[in-house]
């Protein structure tokens, strides 16, 4: 048990997610300073937890986790601690009993409709669009043109409607439209789902690249901990944590849904095409998930998870994805208000934050972080390579 007293000079990091391990590994290996992190599940890697199964495959717990980015400053930083296969996402959405590309694409179209109309959405599209360009479909549903206004209808209804309500709860125009410009119409071929320069899986999972990523002499863990019931003293405190929460829910509750896994196992090689496959309009789950496709696991047997969103409620489920919309981000940022009021805290994260993160992007918050508390701080190590 650390006594508060060794707190004193330590960072303390609460939440041993993606966030909270690269604001340790960057405090500890490049100021030489001493981090303590707390994290109240009983494993390291948070909601990007893995581990292998009696059947050899490596299953992602909380749902699948798909590294993708752009930035060679990502790229490099996280190939310090693991090497990355060449997994590229593709995902299948059902759509009146075919199954279909997603994003919807020009291969969408000739799946769902005659040669003759498919050809001839794709020429209007191209007469509007660039090719290999993307369009968030509230966007398409814009449009004037009488065909593309068919086809904008045809997708919100069949790709986005139903599958938003289940996801979200609310109607595709009460997200935040950069929540909803995730998943765009894709102009062209590509049935890939991201088109980063770099992407992949973890060749040992995610678990052993966070384990990596925090073994160091200057870094404590503990596990099976909640913050509010130790309160160190800290040097810097980094709170990956609900926002709501720390302030004890002063202003009131931020909204946020949650996620629930039932996890089946099939004597067959596969249960589907394709590592991910949406149920768009029929059934309860949003999609299932099948974990043997990203590191190609060899087994007779597999595993598949089916996932349903839910409201989250305290006590009964956990955070997933803030809903982000004008009037959470207000309430957001008075809670945000009183954080600027407290020396030497921070929030981040997709909790801290109240922001819908990909891998890379709460990477790049941790590491630009850093750097900004590096500028106005003195007391960082003068030897710094950053």
């Amino acid at each position: 048990m650390v006594e508060k007293s060794e707190g004193n000079n330590c960072n303390i990091v609460v939440g041993c997610g993606i966030s909270g391990a690269v604001i340790a590994n960057m405090l500890a290996t490049r100021f030489n300073e001493k981090v303590i992190i707390i994290e109240k599940k009983n494993h390291i890697a948070g909601s990007c937890f893995d581990y292998r199964d009696d059947n050899g495959i490596c299953i992602h717990k909380y749902g699948s986790h798909i590294f993708h980015t752009n930035s060679d400053i990502v790229w490099e930083y996280l190939s310090q601690f693991s090497e990355f296969n060449s997994y590229e996402h593709r995902v299948l959405a059902l759509i009146d009993g075919l199954e279909v590309n997603i994003p919807f694409n020009f291969n969408s179209l000739y799946q769902v409709f005659s040669k003759e109309l498919a050809l001839k959405l794709e020429k209007n599209l191209l007469e509007n669009y660039d090719y290999n360009s993307k369009v968030p479909i509230l966007e398409l549903k814009k449009h004037e043109d009488k065909d593309l206004n068919f086809l904008a209808d045809f997708i919100y209804k069949k790709v986005f409607l139903e599958y938003t309500k289940k996801q979200w709860g609310i109607l595709p125009e009460e997200i935040d439209p950069s929540i909803m410009a995730r998943v765009p119409v894709y102009i062209g071929n590509d049935n890939r789902y991201f088109q980063d320069k770099y992407q992949g899986i973890p060749i040992d999972g995610y678990t052993e690249l966070i384990k990596k990523m925090i073994t160091h002499p200057n870094i404590t863990v503990m596990l099976n901990t909640d913050y509010k019931n130790i309160k160190l003293k800290y040097k810097r405190l980094f709170y990956t944590g609900s926002i709501d929460e720390f302030f004890d829910y002063k202003y009131g509750k931020l909204p946020y849904r949650s996620l629930r896994f039932e996890f089946e196992e099939y004597n067959k090689e596969f249960y589907q095409k394709t590592a991910v496959v949406n149920y768009t309009t029929s059934e309860e789950y949003t999609r299932v998930h099948e974990y043997k496709y990203y590191l190609n696991d060899k087994s007779d047997k597999t595993v598949i998870v089916k996932e349903y969103s839910e409201a989250f409620e305290e006590g009964k489920n956990e955070r997933y994805y803030p809903i982000v919309n004008e009037k959470n981000i207000l309430l957001y940022n008075m809670y945000l208000e009183d954080a600027k009021k407290i020396k030497n805290l921070w929030f981040l994260g997709r909790l801290g934050d109240y922001k819908y993160y990909d891998i890379d992007k709460a990477i790049i918050r941790a590491i630009s972080l850093i750097e900004e508390i590096q500028e106005n701080d003195k007391s960082f190590n003068n030897s710094s390579n950053l």
